[in-house]
C-alpha cells in the first residue's frame, strides 16, 4: 500500500473533506502554538527542584506519545502535552506552598492517571461531557477564545498586571509587544489574502523579526546540544507511596482530577465546535478514544517524571488552518519527537512569535457565539457568564463551572426542568461542593 494509500484508509481523509498537505500544515502549525510548553515546563517544574533538562525529555515524549494515541484511536486533530496552570499546581501550590517533595506530587498524577483510565473505561468520562447542553458547548468555544487571545497578548507583555486594575496596557513600544503587534497584522495580511498556512508563516515571520531586536535569543543558540537527548533517569519512575492514604493527597488528587477532567472536556468541546466536529446530538465523535489520549498521557507522563498531560487549546491554531483528523495530531506528535533532537533549534521561537496566532485563533473560536439563543435568557446567561469567566478566572474550568452552575439554577427556579439532562444535576453538585471546598 502506498504512502497516500495508508493516509486515506487510517485517517479517511477524502469523507472529512482534507488533503494530507492541509493536515500536515495544520499539525505543524499547532505544534508551533504549544511548542513554548518545552521551554516552559521545565522552568516550572524545576522551582520544585526536578532536574529541568530531564523535565524537558518527559515533557516532550509524553506530549508525542499521548498525541499519537488521539491521532490513531480517536482520528481527531488534537495535540497533548502537560498543562499550564496544572504544571503550577504542582510546583507552586503542592511542593512549595504545602511543602511535599516532587515525588509526592508525581504520585498524585500517576494516581490520577489511572483514575481517569478507569472512568474513561466505564464511559463515566464521555457521558459527562455528553450531558453539556448545546447552549453551554457553544460558549465553551467562544471563552477559549478569549482565554488564549488573552493568554497570548499576556505572554507577549501586551497586556500586563496591575495593582489597581488588574491588568493594563503593557509597554507596546518595547521589542516584545512590538513584534508581536508586527506578527498580528502580517499575520492579520497573510489571513485576509487567504494564504494557505498564515498562522504558521506569520509566526516564522515574527520570530525573524524578533531576530534583529533581541526578543529571539539567537547568541545562545547551542549547536553542540543538536541531536543529543537529556535523560530522564533523575526523574523516571521517582514515585513516593507513603503518603497515599492522607488527607493531603486525597485533596491534592481530587484537585489534580477535576481541573484536568474539565479542561479536557472543556477543550474537546470547544475545539470540536469551532471544526463543525460534533455530532448532530452534540456529542464529541470517539470521545472515549480522545479522553484514553489524555488518560494514557497522564499515567505515563508521571512515569517519565512530568505532571498531568492534557488536550490543548492551542489545537484550535491547527483546526483554523484546516485540520480535521487525526493525520494533523500524529504531524504535532512527530514534531515533538523531533523537538528531543533539534531542541536548542525549536527553542528559538519566542512567546512573542506565537502570541499572534493565539490572538487570530481567539477570534476564530468566538464563531459558535452565533448558534446561541440569546433571547432565551436561561440559556444565554450561563452562556456569557462559561466565556467571560474563563480568562476572568485564568481557567476553563471555573468557567464551565459557572455555566453550568448557572444552567440548572436558573433552568430549575423558572420552570424549564425537562431542559435539564439528567446528569447536570451530578456536574452541579461537583462543581458545587469544589466551591464550598475553598
Amino acid at each position: 500500500m502506498s504512502g497516500q494509500g495508508f493516509l486515506e484508509k487510517q485517517f479517511q481523509l477524502t469523507k472529512n473533506g482534507t488533503t494530507p498537505k492541509t493536515e500536515i500544515t495544520a499539525g505543524i502549525t499547532t505544534f508551533m502554538t504549544m511548542a513554548y510548553i518545552l521551554a516552559v515546563n521545565p522552568n516550572i517544574l524545576s522551582a520544585a527542584g526536578m532536574d529541568a533538562a530531564a523535565v524537558f525529555t518527559a515533557t516532550a515524549l509524553s506530549a508525542c506519545v499521548a498525541t499519537l494515541v488521539m491521532a490513531f484511536a480517536a482520528n481527531l486533530p488534537f495535540a497533548l502535552a502537560p498543562g499550564m496552570g496544572l504544571n503550577a499546581f504542582f510546583a507552586f501550590t503542592v511542593v512549595l506552598t504545602m511543602g511535599y517533595s516532587w515525588e509526592f506530587a508525581l504520585t498524585a498524577v500517576f494516581l490520577e492517571g489511572l483514575i481517569f483510565l478507569l472512568l474513561t473505561a466505564t464511559n463515566l468520562r464521555e457521558a459527562i461531557v455528553n450531558c453539556v447542553p448545546m447552549s453551554i458547548k457553544h460558549a465553551i468555544s467562544a471563552g477559549i477564545g478569549l482565554f488564549i487571545a488573552f493568554i497570548g497578548f499576556k505572554n507577549a507583555g501586551v497586556i500586563v498586571a496591575n495593582k489597581a486594575t488588574l491588568v493594563s496596557l503593557g509597554d507596546i513600544l518595547t521589542p516584545a509587544p512590538l513584534v508581536c503587534l508586527l506578527g498580528l497584522l502580517i499575520t492579520g495580511i497573510l489571513i485576509t489574502k487567504r494564504v494557505k498556512g498564515a498562522l504558521l508563516l506569520g509566526i516564522l515571520a515574527a520570530t525573524v523579526v524578533g531576530a534583529f531586536c533581541g526578543v529571539t535569543d539567537i547568541q545562545h543558540f547551542d549547536a553542540a546540544g543538536l541531536f543529543s537527548v537529556p535523560s530522564m533517569s533523575p526523574l523516571f519512575f521517582k514515585m513516593d507511596f507513603s503518603k497515599i492514604f492522607s488527607h493531603d493527597m486525597i485533596i491534592v488528587l481530587l484537585t489534580f482530577l477535576f481541573v484536568d477532567m474539565f479542561d479536557t472536556v472543556g477543550t474537546l468541546i470547544g475545539v470540536c465546535s469551532k471544526a463543525e466536529l460534533l455530532n448532530e446530538d452534540g456529542s464529541i465523535p470517539r470521545a472515549k478514544q480522545a479522553l484514553f489520549a489524555d488518560a494514557i498521557g497522564t499515567t505515563l507522563g508521571a512515569i517519565f517524571g512530568t505532571s498531568t498531560v492534557t488536550t490543548y487549546v492551542e489545537s484550535a491554531a491547527g483546526v483554523t488552518e484546516g485540520g480535521r483528523t487525526g493525520l494533523t495530531a500524529l504531524t504535532a506528535a512527530v514534531f515533538f519527537a523531533l523537538a528531543l533532537l533539534v531542541a536548542p533549534v525549536f527553542l528559538l521561537v519566542p512567546s512573542a512569535a506565537t502570541a499572534p496566532a493565539l490572538i487570530i485563533v481567539g477570534l476564530f473560536m468566538m464563531s459558535p457565539i452565533k448558534k446561541i439563543d440569546l433571547d432565551d435568557y436561561t440559556e444565554s446567561i450561563p452562556a456569557f457568564l462559561t466565556i467571560i469567566m474563563m480568562p476572568f478566572t485564568f481557567s476553563i474550568a471555573e468557567g464551565i463551572a459557572f455555566g453550568m452552575l448557572s444552567f440548572v439554577l436558573l433552568k430549575l427556579l423558572t420552570g424549564k426542568v425537562k431542559d435539564i439532562p439528567p446528569l447536570a444535576y451530578l456536574l452541579f453538585v461537583l462543581f458545587a461542593s469544589k466551591f464550598f471546598m475553598h
